[in-house]
């Protein structure tokens, strides 16, 4: 009797510990559900993700431009910060694509040189904007759309996609894999290589090896 009782709490304590594991999948199933969908308002306008700097941080650039412009006397470079849904950063470990619902955002920040203890080199500093890049296959006929949350120096809670000639035409013919730019996300561009996902059209710039 007691060898019996025994093997039925050891059975029960297995069963326990199996819903306890299961339970857990579960949650982080969630989890990642809620964080991958990009949540959209009744009239199409996506809604500001208010916790991307929990997801991925993929790059950032310092005073980049895609145009020939000079920047004027006592300009100082901004820092863009991009970050990825995590879930869609792991598919892409794996594929070398992005899935559908995919959602990029484009940290905007200024940069200072001279702050506390710092003498040289440049710091992020105060926030300026906050864009989008979401990929989303039923709800837009490029798949692909853009979004800019800033509003006369603020933040918006909720931004109309862009027009297509304002990011997309740029990001169609310039991106490394799809409509974005891998080229300049140093962890994920080999990525891409290895898979062999790179746009056929897509031409590495050479001059600066």
């Amino acid at each position: 009797m007691i060898e019996k009782g025994f093997a039925k709490t050891a059975c029960l304590s297995i069963l326990s510990a199996a819903m306890g594991i299961v339970g857990i999948f579960t949650v982080v199933a969630g989890q990642d559900r809620d964080f991958r969908d990009p949540e959209f308002t009744e009239k199409n306008q996506l809604i500001r993700p208010k916790n991307y700097r929990e997801w991925i941080f993929v790059s950032s650039g310092l005073g980049m431009s895609y145009t020939q412009t000079t920047p004027t006397d006592g300009h100082r470079p901004s820092f863009d910060n991009v970050f990825v849904e995590p879930s869609a950063y792991r598919t892409f470990l794996r594929t070398g694509r992005w899935p559908d619902k995919t959602i990029f955002v484009l940290e905007v920040r200024s940069s200072s040189s001279h702050g506390s203890i710092n003498l040289a080199g440049s710091f992020q500093d105060a926030l300026v904007g906050v864009e989008a890049e979401v990929k989303d296959e039923s709800r837009f006929p490029e798949k692909w759309a853009y979004f800019s949350f800033d509003e006369n120096g603020r933040l918006k809670d909720t931004a109309t996609a862009l027009p297509k000639e304002s990011c997309f035409s740029c990001h169609h013919t310039n991106g490394a894999v799809e409509n974005t730019f891998t080229q300049f996300y140093p962890t994920l561009h080999p990525v891409a290589i290895s898979k062999g996902t790179l746009n056929p059209g897509y031409k590495p710039d050479t001059s600066q090896k």
